[in-house]
């Protein structure tokens, strides 16, 4: 199958080296403009691009899909299928229409639930013990097509979103080379999804990291893991912040919210149960464990964290 693909971040890229390693053809690959990268600020192009020059694939980065300029460029290219992996844009009716077989999106979550560009975070920070990967006819809402295919994923207990991450795309690629398969086929049936059932997953943020521990403990241990890599969780002591990369869930006691209960390991009250602090980043320091930070700071137990 001659297939034009659209996508832009690492996940895409994954899923494009599948195709490559297929039987299909790509014709062609669209992607976001190069951004700025790091401190030095220096133009870097998204890793589909980087893959797809490579290849000696044409990569096409159009700032719009609307001006009719690109729905040009795709009927030039020809393309039987579009397959769309975490593009970042909503493709118009013009463009959804050209393709032979239409237009189909690789989402990570089990549609219609976590509609949206962070998925893998929130089905971590709610603590969920499975999401999964959907293959998706594209319409033109977000992430509302018909359902093509579902592939669920389990969710281990102290898995972080990067983890999770990395497994969710290589089963992403796999269901999705299978999906076209039954697409060339004219195995596939269509199915809508059930609107009513919809939930978001919505742009994580900075301010979204901070957590008191007036929290139970595993809300806040589900907000680390959901939030690492980026921008990880933290919280405040003397008015400066405290990323904790890794923490474990454990027994609480009588003692008031934030007591340390002990160092070693540093265990510290929650509104429900208590947090073990494996690893943390002070502002300004390199990582460490929990244990030399409360050292450092000549913390003891009964004492306050914050």
């Amino acid at each position: 199958m001659r297939i034009l693909f659209m996508g832009t971040p690492d996940i895409a890229a994954q899923s494009l080296e599948a195709l490559y390693a297929s039987e299909h053809t790509i014709c062609g690959v669209f992607t976001r403009e190069d951004k700025p990268v790091g401190r030095k600020q220096i133009l870097t192009a998204p890793p589909v691009k980087q893959l797809a020059l490579t290849r000696g694939t044409p990569v096409y980065q159009p700032k719009t899909l609307r001006d009719g300029a690109a729905a040009e460029i795709i009927r030039e290219l020809a393309p039987d299928l579009i397959v769309v992996v975490a593009y970042g844009r909503i493709l118009p009716k013009e463009v959804l229409e050209l393709p032979r077989f239409g237009c189909i999106n690789l989402h990570v979550s089990l549609l219609p639930k976590y509609r949206g560009s962070a998925p893998i975070q929130w089905s971590v920070i709610n603590g969920d013990a499975r999401t999964g990967v959907t293959i998706m006819q594209l319409d033109e809402g977000l992430d509302t097509g018909d359902i093509l295919m579902v592939d669920p994923v389990d969710i281990g207990p102290e898995e972080t979103s990067g983890e999770l991450f990395d497994r969710i795309s290589a089963v992403g690629a796999e269901t999705l080379l299978r999906c076209i398969g039954e697409i060339e086929a004219g195995r596939v049936t269509p199915v809508p999804q059930d609107h009513s059932q919809a939930t978001l997953a919505p742009p994580l943020t900075k301010e979204m990291a901070l957590f008191g521990f007036d929290k139970p403990a595993q809300v806040i241990h589900d907000l680390v893991r959901g939030m690492n890599p980026w921008p990880m969780a933290y919280f405040l002591c003397e008015d400066k912040k405290v990323k904790v990369t890794e923490c474990r869930v454990c027994p609480g006691g009588e003692a008031p919210v934030g007591t340390v209960l002990s160092t070693k390991p540093l265990v510290v009250q929650c509104g429900e149960g208590a947090l073990e602090l494996r690893q943390v980043v002070p502002e300004g320091k390199k990582p460490m464990d929990g244990t030399a930070w409360a050292a450092g700071r000549r913390l003891k137990a009964g004492m306050p964290l914050v």
